[in-house]
């Protein structure tokens, strides 16, 4: 039995480089978000694309991981922040998305770096979006903060 199913269409009308959808996400801010071509590879006029969404994804769901890994240390982060960004790339003459890049500052009063770094390993190892892009190249700069 699954935890959650989530779902997401996107009405697409017109040619690839002057086309654009419209992303429908019941109940969502999403809902209704335009995305194009030329908000992928260039100007996004009000748009999204995928790597921003798949950089969205990453983002939070790691942002979550990391904030139960510190909960079962029983420490309570002021501020994470976690910054993520996807990377398309042509290989071999396709469009292909090949890494995400996570940078993690946080404040967290009282916790040490050593334990901060295994919090956010045993994140990236958490993280079902992570665990999606295990194929991709991720990496992960974490900072903690001075107090």
């Amino acid at each position: 039995m699954s935890i959650a199913e989530r779902s997401a269409q996107t009405v697409w009308t017109g040619p690839l480089a002057s086309g654009a959808g419209k992303i429908n996400v019941a109940g969502s801010p999403l809902d209704g978000a335009g995305v194009s071509w030329a908000a992928r590879t260039g100007h996004a006029e009000g748009r999204t694309n995928p790597e921003q969404l798949l950089a969205a994804a990453h983002s939070s769901c790691f942002s979550m991981a990391l904030a139960l890994r510190l909960g079962e240390r029983h420490v309570t982060p002021e501020r994470l922040q976690v910054e993520a960004t996807v990377t398309l790339d042509e290989v071999d003459d396709r469009p292909t998305i090949t890494s995400s890049r996570l940078i993690i500052r946080a404040r967290i009063p009282g916790l040490d770096n050593e334990t901060f770094h295994t919090a956010v390993d045993e994140a990236a190892e958490l993280c079902p979006v992570s665990r999606l892009f295990a194929g991709a190249r991720i990496s992960v700069d974490a900072l903690l903060e001075p107090q």
